[in-house]
């Protein structure tokens, strides 16, 4: 293949635009085909997350592209997590000890739109919107899709397909139904889903909270949270069990229960929520799954990238910087097998590549189960209070020494997911242990704390291996 061959890309959402961005930076002839119509013309957010997390890996990615700042000017620094309990009180918990590291609320629209827009410019692209792929051929590298314009079906030849079209991924589907190998795929669903709402802006266009954190209202089984957008509102997300406890989306179908609910359970959100009723009962429910699957290339023709391949709950906040870092690793593997473009070896490029990100993905699907539940209970935890404490206070005073899990996960782009959950969770089992059995009396000694903490970190890595874990 030479970069003349067209690579043809499923999807245009965030991964699919940045990937196919990438490719044509490096000279190939891409074309795009997404099914939903252009994000710049039309509003197509309802049923999806409208704001995400945008962190270290998503802007080495973007950076990667040259569009970094682009994304910071549509950005809103969050330092921390404020905490909303039943009476209205608050508390906030930074993200971390060291300086200038925070989390970035953004609108997935419109970095969607930006990357598209830059991806534009590049003569060796096309894009396709309202055409949507029904299913491929694998063996002869055929996609079958049809316009939802035109309502014609057709086939597109390609030299590689790349599917980046998201955890309902059309390539994933041809992957199990021709069954032309053997392949592994577990979808996995939450018991919970998620309805979003908003807190508007107050009359002079300024946000009504503190638009520097992301609140929490955590509530055990159940919580809210709120991410602050540019116009000076916020994203409110419900996460809610369909049909467990005293409240669920299944028995939430009345006003009067809606306002019995928010009454009870989130009071200081309902004063700032006007519309909360209407919202409800109208803005749809969504779904919460993790997609796992192996292999995701078939011979040297297609590959699945982004949520297509490993789709994650969302609450790590890392998904689409995931799917971004998906992109920055993919480049890095093309960099070493590209020395003879006229002849590249595709299925050695898609087998390094796997190799290199599958248990990455795979951890970081685990560590975003693990954080729900420390969201919406441990959060309030006193044990944990203490732990998140002790953890700003060992970064601040050791900032190259001590790094908590989620500053592994979120701020160091040069730690692999895997190891961030495996060093992570070791270390949190030491602290808590350790200030569980109130080990830690002199936490004034920070250097103390570090050296025990460290200690019995590797006492328990070491046991781990062992047991083989």
């Amino acid at each position: 293949m030479n970069k003349q061959d067209k690579i043809l890309i499923i999807g245009s959402g965030l991964c699919g635009s940045l990937l196919a961005l990438r490719l044509a930076q490096r000279g190939y002839k891409v074309e795009v085909f997404e099914s939903r119509p252009d994000l710049r013309k039309v509003d197509i957010s309802a049923g999806r997350s409208i704001n995400l997390a945008l962190s270290d890996r998503g802007f080495k990615a973007l950076r990667l592209c040259g569009v970094d700042e682009l994304a910071r000017e549509i950005s809103i620094p969050m330092y921390g997590r404020m905490i909303h309990d039943r009476k209205g009180n608050t508390y906030s918990s930074s993200y971390s000890g060291r300086e200038k590291e925070y989390i970035n609320s953004i609108s997935r629209g419109d970095l969607n739109g930006v990357l598209l827009t830059e991806l534009e410019k590049h003569k060796n692209v096309k894009i396709h919107f309202n055409t949507k792929c029904k299913r491929v051929d694998l063996d002869h590298t055929t996609a079958y899709l049809k316009n939802y314009i035109t309502n014609k079906e057709f086939p597109i030849k390609a030299a590689i397909i790349l599917g980046a079209d998201g955890a309902g991924s059309s390539l994933r589907k041809s992957y199990y139904l021709e069954k032309k190998f053997l392949f592994s795929l577990s979808q996995n669903y939450l018991n919970h889903g998620y309805k979003e709402l908003e807190i508007p802006a107050d009359k002079n266009g300024n946000h009504q909270i503190s638009k520097q954190h992301l609140h929490i209202w955590p509530r055990g089984d159940f919580m809210l949270i709120a991410l602050p957008n540019l116009d000076g509102s916020f994203t409110v997300t419900l996460f809610l069990s369909y049909n467990e406890g005293e409240f669920n989306f299944e028995n939430l179908t009345s006003e009067t229960k809606i306002t019995q609910f928010f009454e009870q359970e989130f009071p200081d959100a309902l004063k700032i929520i006007p519309n909360i009723k209407e919202e409800f009962l109208n803005n749809p429910t969504g779904v919460l799954g993790t997609v796992k699957c192996t292999p995701w290339s078939y011979l040297n023709k297609t590959l699945l990238m982004g949520d297509a391949a490993h789709a994650i709950v969302p609450f790590y906040g890392q998904g689409m910087n995931a799917s971004f870092e998906d992109v920055t690793v993919f480049d890095e593997i093309l960099s070493q097998f590209e020395n003879n473009a006229e002849n590249l070896d595709w299925k050695t490029v898609f087998k390094t590549y796997q190799k290199a990100r599958k248990k990455d993905t795979d951890a970081i699907a685990d560590l975003a189960i693990d954080n729900f539940s420390e969201m919406r209970d441990h959060v309030a935890n006193p044990i944990f209070k203490a732990k998140r404490k002790l953890e700003m206070s060992l970064e601040k005073e050791f900032p190259n020494k001590y790094f908590s899990k989620y500053s592994m996960v979120t701020f160091n782009e040069n730690i692999g997911y895997f190891e961030a959950l495996k060093k992570g969770r070791a270390q949190d089992k030491a602290l808590l242990n350790l200030l569980a059995k109130n080990d830690l009396k002199d936490l004034k000694n920070l250097k103390t704390v570090l050296t025990k903490v460290v200690e019995k970190t590797n006492q328990i890595l070491l046991e781990d291996k062992i047991a083989g874990l």
